[in-house]
């Protein structure tokens, strides 16, 4: 998968005809390129060309992949420290929660899963073109709790608050930050098989899933299911995280740990994954069957 289909500084961006952006956004374009499509790229190319006319520096990309979610990013842009994550939606008269939950379901991937994004500042933000100018909520966009949020007429302004309200983490170099790895996190095989062996979830977990966040996530699950067994009452836990967060992982992790507290209790890990399942039972019989050789 390409990175992007578009990439260049500003600078170039700016002075390279709309034409020429188009064709090869179309050049790297996988599907049959439709109406809505073109229209939309060349609302993008236009609205950009005139709001970051007084930039002379950074880094502009158009399609930028998150494999991880099976998806592109309309915009990246990088600008000193900053890496905005641009996301449009043209001709929309407001600012949706669905289109903001995006934009930040990117910038949280991103975060976690692209090696070149680990320590910088990401900052979501979304373009309705024909919605009104609104109030920037700065705590809850450093947050991740809300995007920015503007239209066709003051994406300048914004861009302008967002440098001076927020600074870099480190140094950010382009070039490195293109040939960045999205890290994988173990399979789900490796990672049921090392669960099974005795290992914790944040033996077996990598850095860029979150480790940490997962050990507190399952410790703390344990503890729900203890207070239940406790006072004799049901509970039902929602798990909730982007793709490769490592919820099956938890998952397993949990199941995993209640055997070994108590064996005299069951746990059943159930998954509406049929191959899944299939799969991970096998590895797990073949890991049995190994040890058991040592």
């Amino acid at each position: 998968m390409l990175r992007s289909y578009y990439q260049g500084s500003v600078q170039q961006f700016l002075h390279t005809n709309e034409q020429q952006i188009m064709g090869a956004l179309a050049l790297q374009h996988e599907f049959a390129l439709e109406d809505l499509q073109k229209n939309a790229w060349l609302k993008q190319i236009e609205i950009l060309k005139q709001q970051l006319d007084f930039l002379d520096e950074g880094e502009i990309f158009f399609e930028f992949a998150i494999p991880r979610m099976g998806k592109r990013v309309d915009n990246i842009l990088l600008i000193r420290n900053l890496i905005f994550v641009i996301e449009f939606k043209v001709g929309e008269k407001s600012y949706p929660q669905h289109a903001k939950t995006q934009v930040i379901d990117y910038c949280l991937d991103l975060l976690n899963f692209h090696e070149g994004s680990h320590q910088q500042r990401v900052i979501p933000l979304l373009i309705s073109t024909q919605a009104p100018s609104c109030e920037q909520s700065w705590s809850a966009v450093s947050t991740y709790q809300d995007t920015l949020c503007c239209n066709t007429q003051n994406l300048r302004v914004v861009i302008e608050q967002a440098l001076d309200q927020f600074t870099g983490l480190t140094q950010l170099n382009i070039k490195q930050w293109v040939k960045s790895r999205y890290k994988p996190t173990p399979t789900i095989i490796e990672a049921a098989q090392a669960l099974y062996q005795g290992h914790t979830v944040d033996e077996i977990s990598r850095s860029d899933a979150g480790a940490k966040n997962l050990a507190i996530t399952s410790k703390k699950i344990e503890q729900i299911i203890e207070d239940a067994k406790l006072t004799n009452k049901k509970t039902i836990c929602f798990l909730t995280g982007v793709p490769g967060a490592g919820k099956t992982l938890a998952g397993l992790n949990i199941a995993n740990q209640c055997l070994k507290t108590n064996e005299q209790e069951h746990s059943v890990f159930l998954s509406g994954n049929g191959p899944l399942v299939d799969v991970l039972r096998e590895a797990l019989v073949r890991n049995t069957v190994e040890l058991a050789k040592q």
